[in-house]
Protein backbone atom coordinates (compact mmCIF):
# COMPACT_ATOMS: atom_id res chain seq x y z
CA UNK A 1 0.00 0.00 0.00
CA UNK A 2 1.24 3.48 -0.85
CA UNK A 3 0.55 6.69 0.99
CA UNK A 4 -1.76 9.30 -0.44
CA UNK A 5 0.42 12.35 -0.19
CA UNK A 6 1.28 14.90 -2.86
CA UNK A 7 4.36 14.10 -4.93
CA UNK A 8 5.48 17.67 -5.52
CA UNK A 9 9.02 17.47 -6.95
CA UNK A 10 11.89 18.97 -5.00
CA UNK A 11 13.07 21.79 -7.26
CA UNK A 12 15.33 24.82 -6.87
CA UNK A 13 12.48 26.61 -8.68
CA UNK A 14 10.34 26.12 -5.58
CA UNK A 15 13.04 27.67 -3.38
CA UNK A 16 12.96 30.70 -5.65
CA UNK A 17 9.17 30.94 -5.68
CA UNK A 18 8.96 30.55 -1.91
CA UNK A 19 11.60 33.22 -1.28
CA UNK A 20 9.86 35.61 -3.65
CA UNK A 21 6.53 35.21 -1.87
CA UNK A 22 7.76 35.11 1.72
CA UNK A 23 10.94 37.16 1.73
CA UNK A 24 10.79 39.28 -1.41
CA UNK A 25 12.00 42.43 0.35
CA UNK A 26 14.97 40.76 2.04
CA UNK A 27 18.15 42.56 1.09
CA UNK A 28 21.15 41.35 -0.95
CA UNK A 29 24.24 43.55 -0.56
CA UNK A 30 27.16 43.06 -2.95
CA UNK A 31 30.67 44.34 -3.45
CA UNK A 32 31.35 44.54 -7.20
CA UNK A 33 34.04 45.99 -9.41
CA UNK A 34 31.63 48.76 -10.42
CA UNK A 35 29.99 49.47 -7.09
CA UNK A 36 31.47 49.10 -3.61
CA UNK A 37 28.02 48.48 -2.13
CA UNK A 38 25.30 47.42 -4.54
CA UNK A 39 21.88 46.86 -2.97
CA UNK A 40 18.87 44.93 -4.18
CA UNK A 41 16.28 42.56 -2.71
CA UNK A 42 15.28 38.97 -3.34
CA UNK A 43 12.43 39.89 -5.67
CA UNK A 44 14.92 41.85 -7.83
CA UNK A 45 17.17 38.81 -8.07
CA UNK A 46 14.20 36.64 -9.03
CA UNK A 47 12.86 39.14 -11.58
CA UNK A 48 16.27 39.27 -13.25
CA UNK A 49 16.58 35.48 -13.09
CA UNK A 50 13.53 35.40 -15.39
CA UNK A 51 15.44 37.59 -17.79
CA UNK A 52 18.51 35.34 -17.57
CA UNK A 53 16.35 32.37 -18.58
CA UNK A 54 14.99 34.29 -21.57
CA UNK A 55 18.51 35.29 -22.61
CA UNK A 56 19.66 31.66 -22.56
CA UNK A 57 16.64 30.64 -24.61
CA UNK A 58 17.44 33.36 -27.15
CA UNK A 59 21.02 32.10 -27.36
CA UNK A 60 19.62 28.76 -28.53
CA UNK A 61 20.49 26.59 -25.55
CA UNK A 62 18.80 23.24 -25.02
CA UNK A 63 17.86 21.63 -21.74
CA UNK A 64 20.87 20.10 -20.03
CA UNK A 65 23.40 22.38 -21.73
CA UNK A 66 26.16 23.63 -19.48
CA UNK A 67 26.51 27.34 -18.73
CA UNK A 68 29.84 28.33 -17.18
CA UNK A 69 30.68 31.16 -14.80
CA UNK A 70 33.97 32.74 -13.78
CA UNK A 71 32.66 35.10 -11.13
CA UNK A 72 32.96 36.27 -7.55
CA UNK A 73 30.18 36.40 -4.98
CA UNK A 74 27.73 39.10 -6.02
CA UNK A 75 24.13 39.70 -7.08
CA UNK A 76 24.70 38.88 -10.75
CA UNK A 77 26.21 35.51 -9.93
CA UNK A 78 23.25 34.88 -7.63
CA UNK A 79 20.85 35.64 -10.49
CA UNK A 80 22.63 33.05 -12.63
CA UNK A 81 22.28 30.45 -9.88
CA UNK A 82 18.50 30.59 -10.27
CA UNK A 83 18.04 31.69 -13.88
CA UNK A 84 20.23 28.91 -15.30
CA UNK A 85 19.22 25.93 -13.16
CA UNK A 86 15.50 26.66 -12.94
CA UNK A 87 15.27 26.91 -16.73
CA UNK A 88 16.60 23.36 -17.04
CA UNK A 89 20.23 24.19 -17.87
CA UNK A 90 23.29 23.26 -15.81
CA UNK A 91 25.17 26.01 -13.97
CA UNK A 92 28.90 25.24 -14.14
CA UNK A 93 30.76 27.37 -11.60
CA UNK A 94 34.49 27.43 -12.42
CA UNK A 95 37.29 28.21 -9.98
CA UNK A 96 39.50 30.89 -11.62
CA UNK A 97 42.35 30.08 -9.23
CA UNK A 98 43.04 26.74 -10.90
CA UNK A 99 46.03 26.24 -13.16
CA UNK A 100 45.59 27.19 -16.81
CA UNK A 101 45.78 23.56 -17.98
CA UNK A 102 43.17 22.53 -15.42
CA UNK A 103 40.83 25.29 -16.58
CA UNK A 104 41.18 24.20 -20.20
CA UNK A 105 40.42 20.63 -19.26
CA UNK A 106 37.37 21.60 -17.17
CA UNK A 107 35.76 23.86 -19.79
CA UNK A 108 36.27 21.33 -22.58
CA UNK A 109 35.27 18.32 -20.50
CA UNK A 110 32.04 20.07 -19.47
CA UNK A 111 31.44 21.29 -23.04
CA UNK A 112 30.13 24.64 -21.85
CA UNK A 113 28.20 26.56 -24.51
CA UNK A 114 28.10 29.97 -22.80
CA UNK A 115 30.59 31.59 -20.45
CA UNK A 116 29.59 34.41 -18.08
CA UNK A 117 32.53 36.13 -16.42
CA UNK A 118 33.53 39.14 -14.34
CA UNK A 119 35.56 41.83 -16.17
CA UNK A 120 38.59 41.12 -13.98
CA UNK A 121 38.89 37.69 -15.63
CA UNK A 122 38.95 39.08 -19.18
CA UNK A 123 42.72 38.50 -19.69
CA UNK A 124 42.32 34.90 -18.59
CA UNK A 125 39.31 34.32 -20.86
CA UNK A 126 41.12 35.89 -23.82
CA UNK A 127 44.00 33.50 -23.24
CA UNK A 128 41.64 30.50 -22.98
CA UNK A 129 39.24 31.33 -25.81
CA UNK A 130 41.25 29.94 -28.75
CA UNK A 131 41.16 26.52 -27.09
CA UNK A 132 37.46 26.44 -26.13
CA UNK A 133 35.74 25.19 -29.30
CA UNK A 134 32.38 24.52 -27.63
CA UNK A 135 31.89 28.00 -26.18
CA UNK A 136 29.59 29.94 -28.51
CA UNK A 137 29.02 33.11 -26.50
CA UNK A 138 31.01 35.12 -23.97
CA UNK A 139 29.06 37.38 -21.62
CA UNK A 140 30.82 39.98 -19.47
CA UNK A 141 29.04 40.58 -16.16
CA UNK A 142 29.03 44.35 -16.53
CA UNK A 143 26.95 47.36 -17.46
CA UNK A 144 27.36 48.79 -20.97
CA UNK A 145 29.31 51.86 -19.83
CA UNK A 146 31.83 49.69 -17.96
CA UNK A 147 32.43 47.20 -20.77
CA UNK A 148 36.15 46.66 -21.42
CA UNK A 149 37.64 46.54 -24.91
CA UNK A 150 38.39 43.03 -26.15
CA UNK A 151 38.97 41.18 -29.42
CA UNK A 152 36.94 38.23 -28.15
CA UNK A 153 34.39 36.96 -30.69
CA UNK A 154 30.72 36.73 -29.75
CA UNK A 155 31.22 39.05 -26.79
CA UNK A 156 28.08 40.32 -25.08
CA UNK A 157 27.23 42.66 -22.23
CA UNK A 158 25.20 41.10 -19.42
CA UNK A 159 23.19 44.19 -18.51
CA UNK A 160 22.39 44.91 -22.15
CA UNK A 161 21.15 41.35 -22.65
CA UNK A 162 18.93 41.59 -19.58
CA UNK A 163 17.61 45.00 -20.59
CA UNK A 164 16.47 43.55 -23.91
CA UNK A 165 14.98 40.39 -22.35
CA UNK A 166 11.43 40.02 -21.07
CA UNK A 167 10.74 39.64 -17.35
CA UNK A 168 8.05 37.10 -18.17
CA UNK A 169 9.16 33.49 -18.21
CA UNK A 170 7.25 30.28 -17.62
CA UNK A 171 9.52 28.02 -15.59
CA UNK A 172 9.47 24.47 -16.99
CA UNK A 173 8.09 21.54 -15.02
CA UNK A 174 11.27 19.58 -14.29
CA UNK A 175 11.81 16.16 -12.79
CA UNK A 176 13.52 16.51 -9.42
CA UNK A 177 16.53 14.47 -10.60
CA UNK A 178 17.19 16.99 -13.40
CA UNK A 179 20.83 18.13 -13.32
CA UNK A 180 21.13 21.62 -11.85
CA UNK A 181 24.79 22.49 -11.31
CA UNK A 182 28.29 21.21 -11.99
CA UNK A 183 31.39 21.75 -9.89
CA UNK A 184 34.82 20.22 -10.38
CA UNK A 185 37.15 19.07 -7.62
CA UNK A 186 40.49 20.84 -7.43
CA UNK A 187 42.27 17.90 -9.05
CA UNK A 188 45.32 17.58 -6.80
CA UNK A 189 46.01 14.23 -8.49
CA UNK A 190 45.11 13.64 -12.13
CA UNK A 191 42.44 15.61 -13.90
CA UNK A 192 39.78 17.47 -11.91
CA UNK A 193 36.55 15.49 -11.53
CA UNK A 194 33.08 16.86 -12.11
CA UNK A 195 30.31 16.56 -9.53
CA UNK A 196 26.88 16.92 -11.12
CA UNK A 197 24.24 18.07 -8.64
CA UNK A 198 20.51 17.73 -9.25
CA UNK A 199 17.51 19.70 -8.00
CA UNK A 200 16.53 17.11 -5.41
CA UNK A 201 19.97 16.87 -3.79
CA UNK A 202 20.33 20.65 -3.78
CA UNK A 203 16.96 21.25 -2.08
CA UNK A 204 17.63 18.56 0.53
CA UNK A 205 21.10 19.92 1.20
CA UNK A 206 19.77 23.46 1.62
CA UNK A 207 16.95 22.24 3.85
CA UNK A 208 19.35 20.17 5.94
CA UNK A 209 21.89 22.96 6.33
CA UNK A 210 19.21 25.29 7.74
CA UNK A 211 18.65 22.85 10.61
CA UNK A 212 19.57 24.17 14.04
CA UNK A 213 22.18 21.43 14.46
CA UNK A 214 23.75 22.50 11.18
CA UNK A 215 24.20 26.10 9.99
CA UNK A 216 20.90 27.10 11.58
CA UNK A 217 20.08 30.09 9.36
CA UNK A 218 16.90 32.04 10.03
CA UNK A 219 15.04 35.26 9.17
CA UNK A 220 16.89 37.24 11.83
CA UNK A 221 20.27 36.36 10.34
CA UNK A 222 22.51 38.28 7.98
CA UNK A 223 24.86 35.82 6.34
CA UNK A 224 28.24 36.60 4.81
CA UNK A 225 29.50 33.70 2.65
CA UNK A 226 33.21 34.41 2.26
CA UNK A 227 33.58 30.96 0.72
CA UNK A 228 33.40 31.51 -3.06
CA UNK A 229 30.30 30.76 -5.10
CA UNK A 230 32.62 28.84 -7.43
CA UNK A 231 33.69 26.53 -4.59
CA UNK A 232 31.03 23.90 -3.78
CA UNK A 233 28.27 26.48 -4.34
CA UNK A 234 29.42 28.69 -1.46
CA UNK A 235 28.51 25.77 0.82
CA UNK A 236 24.91 26.01 -0.39
CA UNK A 237 24.21 29.48 1.03
CA UNK A 238 22.62 30.85 -2.19
CA UNK A 239 19.89 28.27 -1.56
CA UNK A 240 19.74 28.05 2.25
CA UNK A 241 19.56 31.83 2.60
CA UNK A 242 16.57 31.93 0.24
CA UNK A 243 14.87 29.14 2.19
CA UNK A 244 15.44 30.83 5.56
CA UNK A 245 14.95 34.47 4.53
CA UNK A 246 18.39 35.54 5.72
CA UNK A 247 19.83 38.78 4.41
CA UNK A 248 22.85 38.11 2.17
CA UNK A 249 26.08 40.09 2.12
CA UNK A 250 28.32 39.13 -0.79
CA UNK A 251 31.97 40.30 -0.66
CA UNK A 252 32.75 40.07 -4.38
CA UNK A 253 36.51 40.15 -5.07
CA UNK A 254 37.30 41.35 -1.52
CA UNK A 255 37.12 37.93 0.15
CA UNK A 256 40.63 37.97 1.57
CA UNK A 257 40.62 41.64 2.59
CA UNK A 258 40.29 42.03 6.35
CA UNK A 259 39.39 45.72 6.13
CA UNK A 260 36.50 45.07 3.72
CA UNK A 261 35.20 42.11 5.71
CA UNK A 262 35.22 44.08 8.95
CA UNK A 263 33.40 46.98 7.31
CA UNK A 264 30.78 44.68 5.80
CA UNK A 265 30.19 42.85 9.07
CA UNK A 266 29.83 46.07 11.08
CA UNK A 267 28.00 48.07 8.43
CA UNK A 268 25.49 45.40 7.45
CA UNK A 269 24.96 43.74 10.82
CA UNK A 270 26.32 40.34 9.76
CA UNK A 271 25.47 37.62 12.29
CA UNK A 272 26.84 34.53 10.53
CA UNK A 273 29.96 34.31 8.35
CA UNK A 274 31.36 31.30 6.51
CA UNK A 275 34.89 30.72 5.21
CA UNK A 276 38.17 28.82 5.30
CA UNK A 277 40.70 29.37 8.13
CA UNK A 278 43.02 31.60 6.06
CA UNK A 279 40.18 34.12 5.64
CA UNK A 280 39.66 34.37 9.39
CA UNK A 281 43.38 34.64 10.06
CA UNK A 282 43.39 37.71 7.79
CA UNK A 283 40.34 39.21 9.51
CA UNK A 284 41.65 38.58 13.03
CA UNK A 285 45.01 40.08 12.07
CA UNK A 286 43.26 43.23 10.80
CA UNK A 287 41.14 43.48 13.97
CA UNK A 288 44.26 43.16 16.13
CA UNK A 289 46.20 45.77 14.14
CA UNK A 290 43.41 48.35 14.06
CA UNK A 291 41.74 47.76 17.41
CA UNK A 292 38.40 47.31 15.64
CA UNK A 293 35.88 44.55 16.27
CA UNK A 294 32.88 42.76 14.72
CA UNK A 295 30.14 43.53 17.24
CA UNK A 296 27.18 42.08 15.31
CA UNK A 297 28.89 38.79 14.43
CA UNK A 298 27.58 35.92 16.52
CA UNK A 299 29.20 32.91 14.88
CA UNK A 300 31.46 31.73 12.13
CA UNK A 301 31.36 28.44 10.25
CA UNK A 302 34.84 27.24 9.32
CA UNK A 303 35.57 24.46 6.84
CA UNK A 304 37.80 23.59 3.92
CA UNK A 305 40.70 22.84 6.29
CA UNK A 306 41.15 22.11 9.98
CA UNK A 307 40.50 25.22 12.07
CA UNK A 308 43.17 25.88 14.71
CA UNK A 309 41.85 26.18 18.26
CA UNK A 310 43.78 29.43 18.54
CA UNK A 311 41.48 30.96 15.90
CA UNK A 312 38.37 29.76 17.74
CA UNK A 313 39.67 31.11 21.06
CA UNK A 314 40.63 34.50 19.64
CA UNK A 315 37.21 34.91 18.07
CA UNK A 316 35.50 33.92 21.33
CA UNK A 317 37.70 35.67 23.87
CA UNK A 318 38.28 38.97 22.06
CA UNK A 319 35.12 39.36 19.99
CA UNK A 320 32.44 37.12 21.54
CA UNK A 321 32.10 35.09 18.31
CA UNK A 322 31.48 31.34 18.49
CA UNK A 323 33.19 29.23 15.84
CA UNK A 324 31.58 26.12 14.40
CA UNK A 325 34.08 23.66 13.01
CA UNK A 326 32.77 21.80 9.96
CA UNK A 327 33.78 19.35 7.28
CA UNK A 328 32.55 18.57 3.81
CA UNK A 329 33.50 17.93 0.21
CA UNK A 330 32.48 19.03 -3.26
CA UNK A 331 31.15 15.50 -3.68
CA UNK A 332 28.83 16.13 -0.69
CA UNK A 333 27.28 19.43 -1.86
CA UNK A 334 29.37 19.98 0.49
CA UNK A 335 27.93 19.59 4.03
CA UNK A 336 29.26 16.50 5.81
CA UNK A 337 29.34 17.49 9.47
CA UNK A 338 29.17 20.52 11.74
CA UNK A 339 30.23 21.01 15.34
CA UNK A 340 27.49 22.42 17.56
CA UNK A 341 27.29 22.39 21.35
CA UNK A 342 24.93 20.05 23.18
CA UNK A 343 23.33 20.98 26.51
CA UNK A 344 25.70 18.84 28.65
CA UNK A 345 28.73 20.54 27.05
CA UNK A 346 27.78 23.85 28.68
CA UNK A 347 29.18 22.51 31.97
CA UNK A 348 32.44 21.23 30.45
CA UNK A 349 35.76 22.65 31.55
CA UNK A 350 37.57 24.65 28.89
CA UNK A 351 40.12 21.87 28.38
CA UNK A 352 37.34 19.31 27.86
CA UNK A 353 35.48 21.61 25.51
CA UNK A 354 38.63 22.23 23.48
CA UNK A 355 38.91 18.52 22.70
CA UNK A 356 35.35 18.50 21.33
CA UNK A 357 35.59 21.79 19.44
CA UNK A 358 38.73 20.66 17.62
CA UNK A 359 36.63 17.94 16.00
CA UNK A 360 34.46 18.44 12.92
CA UNK A 361 31.20 17.56 14.67
CA UNK A 362 28.26 15.34 13.88
CA UNK A 363 26.75 14.44 10.53
CA UNK A 364 23.31 15.97 9.93
CA UNK A 365 20.29 13.81 9.18
CA UNK A 366 20.73 12.83 5.54
CA UNK A 367 24.38 11.80 5.78
CA UNK A 368 25.70 8.44 6.97
CA UNK A 369 29.35 7.88 7.79
CA UNK A 370 31.67 5.10 8.87
CA UNK A 371 35.39 4.44 9.22
CA UNK A 372 37.02 1.28 7.92
CA UNK A 373 40.42 -0.40 8.15
CA UNK A 374 42.65 -1.44 5.24
CA UNK A 375 40.51 -4.56 4.72
CA UNK A 376 37.28 -2.58 4.55
CA UNK A 377 36.09 -3.72 7.99
CA UNK A 378 34.12 -1.12 9.93
CA UNK A 379 35.90 0.27 13.00
CA UNK A 380 34.25 1.19 16.32
CA UNK A 381 33.04 4.67 17.23
CA UNK A 382 35.31 4.94 20.26
CA UNK A 383 37.24 8.10 19.43
CA UNK A 384 40.46 6.10 19.32
CA UNK A 385 40.36 3.89 16.23
CA UNK A 386 41.00 5.76 13.03
CA UNK A 387 40.60 4.61 9.48
CA UNK A 388 39.36 5.57 6.02
CA UNK A 389 36.19 7.68 6.16
CA UNK A 390 33.28 6.64 3.94
CA UNK A 391 29.94 8.41 3.51
CA UNK A 392 26.64 8.09 1.71
CA UNK A 393 23.48 10.15 1.75
CA UNK A 394 20.85 12.27 0.06
CA UNK A 395 23.27 14.91 -1.23
CA UNK A 396 26.33 12.74 -1.88
CA UNK A 397 27.27 12.02 -5.51
CA UNK A 398 27.17 8.41 -6.72
CA UNK A 399 29.65 8.85 -9.61
CA UNK A 400 31.65 11.54 -11.38
CA UNK A 401 30.41 13.47 -14.41
CA UNK A 402 31.35 11.80 -17.69
CA UNK A 403 33.83 9.54 -15.92
CA UNK A 404 35.44 6.82 -17.96
CA UNK A 405 35.56 3.32 -16.51
CA UNK A 406 35.09 2.35 -12.87
CA UNK A 407 36.05 4.56 -9.95
CA UNK A 408 37.45 3.08 -6.76
CA UNK A 409 35.91 5.94 -4.73
CA UNK A 410 32.45 4.33 -4.95
CA UNK A 411 31.75 0.82 -3.71
CA UNK A 412 28.98 -1.62 -4.54
CA UNK A 413 27.02 -0.73 -1.39
CA UNK A 414 26.80 2.94 -2.31
CA UNK A 415 29.52 4.24 -0.01
CA UNK A 416 31.85 7.01 -1.18
CA UNK A 417 35.45 6.91 0.01
CA UNK A 418 36.31 10.47 0.99
CA UNK A 419 40.08 10.11 1.05
CA UNK A 420 40.13 11.32 4.66
CA UNK A 421 41.44 9.45 7.68
CA UNK A 422 39.24 10.01 10.74
CA UNK A 423 38.01 8.93 14.14
CA UNK A 424 34.40 8.95 15.33
CA UNK A 425 33.69 9.16 19.06
CA UNK A 426 30.76 7.49 20.88
CA UNK A 427 28.64 10.66 20.48
CA UNK A 428 29.19 10.58 16.71
CA UNK A 429 31.66 13.46 16.58
CA UNK A 430 33.92 13.22 13.57
CA UNK A 431 37.61 13.96 13.96
CA UNK A 432 39.54 14.30 10.71
CA UNK A 433 43.14 13.28 11.39
CA UNK A 434 44.51 13.52 7.87
CA UNK A 435 44.01 13.00 4.18
CA UNK A 436 44.81 9.41 3.20
CA UNK A 437 47.61 10.63 0.95
CA UNK A 438 48.99 12.96 3.66
CA UNK A 439 49.02 10.66 6.68
CA UNK A 440 52.53 10.04 8.03
CA UNK A 441 53.43 6.38 8.54
CA UNK A 442 56.38 6.04 10.89
CA UNK A 443 57.57 2.57 11.84
CA UNK A 444 54.19 1.14 10.84
CA UNK A 445 52.26 3.64 13.03
CA UNK A 446 50.09 6.49 11.75
CA UNK A 447 50.72 10.08 12.81
CA UNK A 448 48.13 12.83 12.35
CA UNK A 449 49.63 15.91 10.70
CA UNK A 450 46.47 17.93 11.43
CA UNK A 451 46.72 17.47 15.20
CA UNK A 452 50.39 18.49 15.16
CA UNK A 453 49.60 21.57 13.03
CA UNK A 454 46.86 22.68 15.41
CA UNK A 455 49.22 22.45 18.36
CA UNK A 456 51.95 24.36 16.52
CA UNK A 457 49.73 27.34 15.65
CA UNK A 458 48.74 27.68 19.31
CA UNK A 459 52.15 29.30 19.84
CA UNK A 460 51.77 33.10 19.59
CA UNK A 461 54.84 33.43 17.34
CA UNK A 462 53.51 30.97 14.74
CA UNK A 463 51.36 32.38 11.93
CA UNK A 464 50.87 29.17 9.95
CA UNK A 465 52.13 25.60 10.22
CA UNK A 466 52.19 22.45 8.13
CA UNK A 467 53.52 18.98 8.86
CA UNK A 468 54.73 16.55 6.20
CA UNK A 469 56.40 13.18 6.25
CA UNK A 470 60.01 13.08 5.07
CA UNK A 471 62.23 10.12 4.37
CA UNK A 472 63.96 8.30 7.23
CA UNK A 473 66.16 5.23 6.81
CA UNK A 474 65.03 3.49 10.01
CA UNK A 475 61.39 4.59 10.38
CA UNK A 476 60.44 5.05 6.73
CA UNK A 477 58.95 8.47 7.43
CA UNK A 478 59.19 11.00 10.20
CA UNK A 479 57.24 14.26 10.66
CA UNK A 480 58.85 17.56 9.68
CA UNK A 481 57.24 20.75 10.97
CA UNK A 482 57.22 23.71 8.56
CA UNK A 483 56.40 27.10 10.06
CA UNK A 484 55.67 30.63 8.88
CA UNK A 485 56.55 32.81 11.90
CA UNK A 486 54.66 35.93 12.87
CA UNK A 487 56.36 39.23 12.16
CA UNK A 488 59.22 39.86 14.54
CA UNK A 489 61.89 37.58 15.97
CA UNK A 490 62.14 33.97 14.84
CA UNK A 491 60.83 31.81 17.71
CA UNK A 492 63.08 29.28 19.42
CA UNK A 493 62.93 25.83 17.84
CA UNK A 494 63.05 23.87 21.08
CA UNK A 495 60.31 26.00 22.64
CA UNK A 496 57.93 25.20 19.79
CA UNK A 497 58.83 21.51 19.72
CA UNK A 498 58.29 21.47 23.48
CA UNK A 499 54.61 22.31 22.87
CA UNK A 500 53.99 18.70 21.87
CA UNK A 501 55.42 17.05 24.98
CA UNK A 502 52.68 15.41 27.00
CA UNK A 503 49.99 16.34 24.46
CA UNK A 504 50.74 13.66 21.88
CA UNK A 505 52.61 10.38 21.91
CA UNK A 506 56.38 10.91 21.99
CA UNK A 507 56.87 9.22 18.64
CA UNK A 508 54.48 11.78 17.07
CA UNK A 509 56.70 14.74 17.99
CA UNK A 510 58.39 16.20 14.88
CA UNK A 511 62.11 15.52 14.70
CA UNK A 512 62.82 18.98 13.33
CA UNK A 513 61.20 22.20 12.17
CA UNK A 514 61.98 24.57 9.35
CA UNK A 515 61.07 28.28 9.11
CA UNK A 516 59.80 29.53 5.72
CA UNK A 517 58.43 32.81 4.41
CA UNK A 518 55.37 31.19 2.86
CA UNK A 519 53.54 27.86 2.74
CA UNK A 520 52.05 26.94 -0.66
CA UNK A 521 48.24 26.72 -0.98
CA UNK A 522 45.86 25.09 -3.43
CA UNK A 523 43.32 26.95 -5.55
CA UNK A 524 40.74 26.53 -2.77
CA UNK A 525 42.99 27.92 -0.03
CA UNK A 526 44.15 24.64 1.52
CA UNK A 527 47.79 23.93 2.30
CA UNK A 528 49.32 22.18 -0.71
CA UNK A 529 51.09 19.21 0.84
CA UNK A 530 52.08 18.05 -2.66
CA UNK A 531 54.09 21.22 -3.32
CA UNK A 532 55.49 21.18 0.20
CA UNK A 533 56.70 17.60 -0.17
CA UNK A 534 58.32 18.52 -3.50
CA UNK A 535 60.02 21.45 -1.81
CA UNK A 536 61.51 19.16 0.85
CA UNK A 537 61.94 16.04 -1.29
CA UNK A 538 65.68 15.84 -0.50
CA UNK A 539 65.27 16.57 3.21
CA UNK A 540 66.44 13.64 5.36
CA UNK A 541 65.92 13.62 9.10
CA UNK A 542 68.41 10.78 9.57
CA UNK A 543 71.20 12.86 8.01
CA UNK A 544 72.75 16.15 9.15
CA UNK A 545 71.32 19.15 7.28
CA UNK A 546 73.66 21.51 5.46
Amino acid sequence: MQGQMMKTPLLITEIMRFAGRQYGDTEVVSVTGENPLHRCVYKDVIRRAHQVANVLHTLGLEKGDRVATLAWNDFRHLELYYGVSCAGYVLHTVNPRLFFEQLLYIFNHAEDRVLFFDPVFLPLVEKLSDQLPKVEAYVILSSEDKMPQTPLPSIKCYETLLHEASEDYEWPALAEDTASALCYTSGTTGHPKGVLYDHRSTVLHAYGSCHRNAMGLGRRDTVLPVVPMFHANAWGTPYSAFISGAKMVLPGPKMGDGKTLQALIEGEGVTVALGVPTVWLALLSYLEETGTTVSSLERTVVGGAACPLSVMKEFQDKHGVYTHHGWGMTEMSPLGSLNTLSKPMESFKDSELDVIRAKQGQAPFGVEMKIVDDDGQELPWDGEAFGDLKVRGWWVCDSYFRSEGSDDAFDADGWFSTGDVATIDPEGNLGITDRTKDVIKSGGEWISSIELENLAVSHPDVLEAAVIGVSHQKWGERPLLVIVPNEGDIPDKMTILGLFKGKVADFWIPDDLVFVDEIPHTATGKVSKIELREQFVDYRLDLPQK
